[in-house]
């Protein structure tokens, strides 16, 4: 069976008149999916109801159901997704007063072993598509909302779920590019953000596109020793690489770089590493948002305490470089920022 979501206004035309139908059928199956959120064949009333039934025997929208959801008395929501061949990943949904945050995953588990994050344990198993990355999406908006139901303020997407966005380049810059369509699901592209921890040629490759979400970098480390050992990915490309790009990076009008830096106690939460991160980052327009280590019990750190992230802050703002405390959501369900490992449970 043919799966839908994913593909294209172009490709559903394609896909339409390959099944013996005018091409604008095609038109219509993309707008029922991404402006609708339509995601049952037997749904779309715009179609015929003959084609809604060679539909429903021949194609399907999509293959990703909900398996369960956690809910943290904050409001933040986990999904534990279950995709057509039975794997399963994790999109966080967290809502605040004027916007909505989906954080979503690109892969099942995780190839860059960051030794901070639960992802890490699980290695990694494949690649999702475009169309499981867009999924994702449109299910939790139906599942909060209301299939097709209006969303009544902005949604922010972050890639920083499940996975390494930059070693799926081509399937997440395709859900990009489908997410970021006026026609369809019309969230800007500035509303998007693909974090990464390091891949340098795809830094690079970024810049270069036409449409193009917000980049983010997990740093978390001032040295190249330091990050060895918790991004295990710096011995490829290691930081003066990184920040030679990140340097070179083309930012828009009033668009500034993010730099992630997760707060582990004891380990790179020194006055020392604040005034080393300051001379990594001064020469870049950018932001740092320092996030205290969300705990599990299978990891060996622990998150520095909050008086220390407070002067390692105050540091960095003194030094002219906006600086921004992540407030944990979702702790109590595993929803947090690292803890994402695929949970049944609400707590490991």
């Amino acid at each position: 069976m043919d799966l839908l979501l994913g593909k294209t206004e172009s490709e559903l035309m394609e896909f339409a008149q390959e099944t013996g139908e005018a091409p604008f059928r095609g038109k219509q199956l993309y707008q029922a999916i991404y402006r609708r959120r339509v995601l049952d064949c037997s749904q779309m009333t715009e179609l015929a109801k003959p084609l809604r039934e060679k539909l429903k025997a021949t194609a399907r929208v999509t293959d990703t159901a909900i398996a369960r959801v956690f809910y943290s008395t904050d409001g933040t929501r986990r999904y534990l997704l279950r995709l057509g061949d039975g794997q399963q990943v994790e999109t966080v949904f967290i809502p605040e007063e004027h916007r909505d945050t989906i954080c979503i995953s690109c892969q099942v588990g995780c190839a860059v072993g960051c030794t901070f994050c639960m992802t890490a344990q699980l290695g990694i198993k494949r690649n999702m598509t475009a169309g499981e990355i867009v999924s994702q999406v449109l299910i939790v908006l139906n599942q909060v909302y209301g299939p097709g139901a209006a969303v009544p303020h902005g949604t922010n997407l972050v890639l920083m779920g499940m996975g390494e966005s930059f070693l799926n380049y081509d399937e997440v810059m395709k859900a990009v590019r489908i997410m970021a369509d006026e026609k369809g699901l019309g969230i800007n592209p500035k509303r998007v953000t693909l974090s990464t921890s390091g891949i340098v040629p795809r830094i690079y490759a970024l810049a270069k596109e036409p449409v193009r979400p917000r980049l983010a970098v997990s740093l978390s480390a001032t040295t190249d020793e330091q990050r060895n050992q918790l991004i295990p990915l710096n011995r490829r490309y290691p930081l003066a690489e990184l920040m030679k790009a990140c340097r070179e990076y083309p930012l828009r009008e009033r668009e500034r770089l993010t730099f992630e830096y997760v707060m582990l106690d004891g380990v790179n939460d020194t006055d020392e590493d604040a005034r080393r991160l300051v001379r990594l980052v001064s020469p870049i327009r950018a932001k740092v948002n320092l996030i205290p280590h969300n705990p599990a019990p299978e990891l060996p750190y622990h998150s520095s305490p909050m008086g220390r992230i407070l002067r390692f802050q105050e540091m960095l703002v003194e030094h002219g470089i906006p600086a921004f405390i992540r407030q944990p959501r979702g702790q109590d369900i595993s929803a947090a920022c690292g803890q994402l490992a695929a949970r049944q449970q609400a707590h490991g």
